[in-house]
Formats: C-alpha cells, structure tokens, sequence
C-alpha cells in the first residue's frame, strides 16, 4: 500500500472507526506518526498513555478521546483476519453508503445538494403546495441564509436553518401549553457559544475550524498545507447550529469540555425533511390502476419538483432584496414567512396541520420594479 494510501486508512480509522471528529484527526495524525503510531495495529499495541502523550495533558474530554482511540484500535484489529492487508470490496462499498465515514469535505456537500431553484416563474406563480409550517420555515431560512450568510456552505445552512426551526417550534409548544417547562433558550442553554441572528432569532452555533468545503480527498493528504491554509483564513470558518434541546437533554457538556461534543443539528437530516414536505395541492389518484411501487416512485419525484419550485420563489423573492444590508434582509425575512404561511386553525388543535402555500404569494413579495 502506498504512502497516501496508508494515511487515508488511517484518517479513516481515526474518522470512521475511533469518531474522532475530522479537524482534531487532520491535526493529530503527524504526531501519531511521530510517536510511531501510524496506524490502528501500532495503536493497539501501545499503552494508554503513549496514545495520552498525544492528546492534551490537562482536558478531560481529549483524556476520553485517547481511550476511544485506543479501545476502537483494539476492536478493528481483532475483527480483522491475519492476511487482511486491504478492505473487502463489499466493505468499501457499504463504506461509501454511508454518508460522512470516510468522505472528503467536497463529497459531503456534493451529497446535499438540493433541487436546483427553478427559474420558470409561470410554472411557480401557477403552483399551490400542501404542507405544514415547519418545513416552510426550513427553507425559508436555508434560502435566506444563501443572501446573509454566502460564506457558509450548504451544510452549514442547512444546520443552522433547522436550527430556526427547532427552537421555533419549542416556543409554540410551550406557548399552546403542548410542552411544559421552559424551552432550552429559555433556561440559558448554549451560553458561551457564538450566535448569529437568523430570522430575528439568536442562533448558538459551533465553529467547525479545519473544515473545508471544497476540500477533496486528494486534499486531505496534504495535511500540513491543509491546516495552514484553514488557519490563514480571515474569514468564520463554517459554523454548525446547535441542537440546544438535546443539550438539555443530556444535561452538557458545557462549552469548556471540548465543542465536539455539543450536539448539532444534522443537516443530512434538514435536507431529508425538505425532500419530503411539500405535496401538490387539489390531486384525486383514488381511481388510478397505477401500480403502489410507481406511484409512490412519482409522488417523491413530484415533491422534489415541488420543493425546487418552492426554492425558485424563495431565490427571486430574496434576490429581488439583495441590496438591502444582511440585518435588514433577515429582519424583514420572517414577516414575508407570516403572510405566506398555511393558514391552520388557532390553539393546540392546529399544532402540525397542513394548509396550501401559493406560490405566487411568494412572488408578489418581490421588490417592485
């Protein structure tokens, strides 16, 4: 196996294997080889303090991370056959089925990719979706973000979009007195992290550092110029919305423990949803002969048509205010939401229903020439 080919299975150990989380594996994997640990075999030979040596001395959660290490070293090891130099095909393809184990930065976000927003504003002004409000916030957000925060690549605005919604629908739970208690925000959860401002709400996020979005596997292997370029960078690195209820769930860690591990909002997840949400208005299939597999076949195609028409609405509303400033463009971005919104009944007795959203309602919010 090459050189090159020697540090990929290593990343993807450290990745895949160990969940050492892909900027703090890009960073220890020299002194690893320093120390004479290359690879798992190396590591699971090693004591738990020469795999400590490599972590930072004083910090609890990177104490916890070298036993991880350790201990996913010794389980790959012993799982493996004595001859076994190389993964079986069916491992590497089951591999690449699974979004995140060993894909590159550009992979990732390659793999989120959502409808292209369509351009043809006719079809759009003559289309009415059926949803519910949620997702309609989602890709309001993820949209809006595209104008305010251009910087953040897709997964970025995906997390911090559900983000919005989440903590959006907490606080009408709580207000329509479906949930009890105090919402996350409420109690203070997240202190400490930096904010954005997104649809008039104060976002806690966490900052992905060593992250590139356009970075491919090739580039990985470079890693010295790797962390130099991510740490010349002037600007934010990508940020990550945090996910503030699981917080309180799980009762931390704080931000002093190791951001890590602070759950986020998974923008895999936010995509799904989006894929998923809006259903064409005013259709009767009761009397089709269209076989189950092919119906439902043309009902996830129609929705992803519908959501990239959605999109399109949401691109020229939004790009019709590009020149307003980024504050001015989100606060005004939440009121546009309400006059578009479906339309459910007030109280507990509406919470998750769906209504029709007009898209030429979107339209007409547009800029006026």
């Amino acid at each position: 196996m090459s050189a090159q080919a020697d540090l990929q299975a290593f990343l993807r150990f450290l990745t895949k294997d160990a969940k050492v989380p892909l900027a703090t594996a890009l960073g220890k994997v020299k002194q690893f080889q320093a120390a004479g640990l290359p690879d798992a075999v190396s590591i699971a030979s090693a004591t738990p303090a020469q795999i400590r040596e490599i972590f930072d001395t004083e910090d609890e959660a990177a104490d916890k991370l070298a036993k991880q290490v350790h201990s996913a070293a010794k389980r790959t090891t012993k799982r493996k056959a004595p001859d076994e130099s190389a993964e079986a095909p069916s491992a590497r393809k089951k591999q690449k089925k699974k979004p995140g184990l060993d894909a590159s930065p550009a992979e990732i976000e390659e793999a989120l990719t959502l409808p292209e927003p369509s351009k043809d504003l006719q079809l759009i002004s003559e289309t009415v979706l059926v949803t519910n409000r949620a997702p309609l916030v989602l890709a309001f957000a993820v949209i809006l973000l595209k104008y305010t925060m251009p910087e953040q690549p897709l997964s970025s605005r995906l997390s911090l979009a559900q983000a919005v919604v989440s903590m959006n629908s907490k606080s009408k739970a709580v207000s329509l007195g479906i949930d009890s208690g105090q919402t996350a925000e409420d109690e203070g959860w997240g202190q400490g992290q930096p904010g954005v401002r997104i649809m008039g709400r104060e976002i806690k996020t966490m900052k992905r550092w060593g992250y590139d979005p356009s970075a491919s596997r090739e580039d990985l292997e470079k890693l010295g110029q790797e962390q130099e370029t991510a740490a010349g960078k002037d600007e934010e690195p990508p940020l990550w919305g945090l996910d503030l209820e699981a917080l309180k769930k799980t009762g931390g860690p704080s931000a002093d423990k190791g951001v890590s591990k602070l759950p986020v909002h998974a923008a895999d997840s936010a995509r799904a949803y989006l894929l998923k949400s809006f259903a064409s208005a005013a259709k009767n299939d009761s009397a089709s002969s269209e076989a189950k597999s092919t119906k439902a076949k043309r009902v996830v195609e129609e929705k992803e048509q519908n959501l990239g028409l959605l999109l399109g609405a949401l691109d020229a509303l939004f790009g019709s205010w590009a020149h307003l400033d980024q504050r001015e463009l989100d606060r005004r971005a939440w009121a546009w939401y309400v006059r578009v919104r479906p339309d459910v009944e007030h109280g507990p007795s509406g919470w998750g229903n769906k209504g029709e959203v007009l898209l030429k309602s979107i339209l007409d919010l547009r800029r006026s020439e």
